[in-house]
């Protein structure tokens, strides 16, 4: 057993130095990567903060003065561009051209030559977002009627019970108990002004069941239309009918010809069971893609999109002021926040036109052709033609959108699971999911194709999979299944 003294010696502390790597982000590094992963709107919001926080950072849309144009020429900092001019400043560069044989011709126009192009924020012009509810288009039309003040206050009444629908979801005595202690109205008199309400547009507003919506909106035709007749009959009373498609029973109750049921089934099913969706609207939301993407003569264009970040510069007046004295501590710190975020905004821009190049070359089928020629691709695949990281390709692609002939697409919609296909190749999921949509599109409508029926067909054409599989991107795109697409003909 040690002694007391030899203890001491193992328990007393000491001092060791080792060497060793560890990698750290730099404040830098953080704020590019912050930045890259930030939507259109929320970058623009980031860099108007700026603009409003520091001083040595200006908007490029205004026009500099005599003294900060003589000072910029003396500044260091003269060669300092704007973010959105980084990406695009030498675009005649063979850099900016996508190595593949197809591309070898191509060239990416500045923002000038390009059609959507243009300066300042005359792109983010939108029309406005405020839509007109189905309430105050049937208020507009109460206001514009020659009804009584009494009438006019219970017309109101029942404009307030219908939902966004176009259905009146409160009975009428409860209306009438609303209007209380102003009005004492009756029941009658309430339906009495309903039956106005319900002449209203859009057709079959007010109604309080479906078959009544289809009944207002028959009642409107021409007493002349064929089968008008028979097809208010059918609302009142044989819509379940309608819906098991029992067409056989129909004609013998109805006691009416083939031709005649055959009228009378379009008229109903040409109603809106919705009146209501016709009026009321949501608000647009609107999608500032971050690239656009065209077809030039010689290849595909990929460019940033000018508008879509402000254009900011270093303040070169105040940058030219600043001594080397302590004084100026706080605006040398300012200055060197200026230009990391002007850096990290054309690290930003260099890779989303890094990123979206590689998809547009990988995807150059999908832009000539649609969606049945989508290639299958992962974030992996566009990584390593990149030489970066997946997890930097996943901030790229999150919220990022790609402006192309063929609509406004994210990033993300472009990537896509592999199925292997009996020649050894490989498939998109996306690409399968259009052909199922083709197929299902060409089916007769009183043979539709079930599940397994189209796994067959497309293992004929070399694509393996299961009934499941079909099922699955079925549900997908939101196609029911064969049993509800069936429509029987009338006999």
């Amino acid at each position: 057993m040690p002694g007391p003294s030899l203890a001491r010696r193992m328990l007393k502390p000491a001092l060791q130095l080792k060497l060793g790597q560890q990698l750290t982000m730099t404040p830098q590094l953080q704020q590019a990567i912050r930045l890259l992963q930030l939507p259109v709107l929320e970058l623009q919001a980031q860099i108007r903060e700026a603009l409003e926080t520091n001083v040595m950072l200006e908007s490029e849309d205004e026009l500099p003065s005599l003294e900060s144009s003589d000072a910029a020429l003396d500044s260091p900092f003269e060669a300092a561009v704007t973010a959105s001019e980084a990406p695009t400043r030498e675009r005649d560069d063979e850099d900016d051209l996508i190595d593949d044989p197809e591309w070898s011709d191509a060239h990416f126009v500045g923002p000038s030559e390009s059609p959507w192009s243009g300066e300042g924020d005359e792109m983010q012009e939108f029309a406005s977002t405020r839509g007109e509810t189905l309430q105050e288009h049937l208020m507009w039309q109460l206001e514009m009627s020659r009804l009584s003040e009494r009438e006019m206050r219970i017309g109101a009444a029942i404009i307030d019970a219908i939902n966004d629908d176009g259905y009146v979801i409160e009975p009428l005595d409860e209306i009438a108990r609303n209007l209380q202690p102003e009005i004492h109205a009756s029941v009658e008199e309430v339906e009495q002004v309903l039956r106005y309400v319900q002449q209203m547009d859009p057709a079959g507003v007010g109604a309080r069941s479906v078959s009544e919506c289809i009944e207002l909106q028959l009642r409107q035709l021409d007493p002349n239309t064929p089968g008008r007749d028979t097809a208010l009959l059918i609302a009142k009373q044989y819509l379940d009918e309608v819906a098991a498609q029992q067409y056989a029973l129909l004609r013998r109750q109805l006691r009416v010809t083939e031709e005649e049921l055959e009228h009378a089934l379009l008229l109903v099913r040409s109603c809106q069971p919705r009146p209501g969706s016709s009026v009321h609207s949501v608000p647009a939301e609107y999608i500032v893609p971050d690239v656009f993407v065209r077809k030039t003569e010689k290849g595909w264009a990929v460019e940033i999109n000018p508008a879509s970040v402000p254009r900011i510069r270093v303040n070169q007046s105040y940058a030219g002021l600043i001594g080397r004295s302590a004084d100026h501590a706080v605006l040398r710190t300012q200055l060197q926040e200026a230009r990391w975020l002007i850096r990290s905004l054309e690290i930003r821009n260099e890779t989303l036109l890094k990123v979206a190049r590689c998809i547009v070359q990988r995807q150059s089928a999908f832009l000539e052709h649609g969606d049945e020629y989508m290639r299958p691709m992962i974030l992996k695949d566009v990584a390593e033609a990149v030489q970066m990281h997946e997890s930097t390709i996943s901030r790229v692609t999150t919220n990022k959108y790609m402006h192309t002939p063929r609509g406004v697409f994210e990033f993300r919609y472009f990537f896509s699971s592999h199925v292997a296909a009996s020649d050894g190749t490989e498939m998109s999921s996306t690409a399968i999911r259009a052909k199922i949509k083709k197929l299902i599109a060409q089916e007769e409508p009183d043979k539709p194709l079930s599940d397994s029926k189209i796994a067959d067909m497309l293992s004929k054409e070399g694509i393996r999979v299961a009934r499941r599989t079909v099922a699955k991107y079925r549900e997908a795109l939101g196609i029911p299944p064969s049993s509800e697409r069936k429509r029987v003909p009338v006999r």
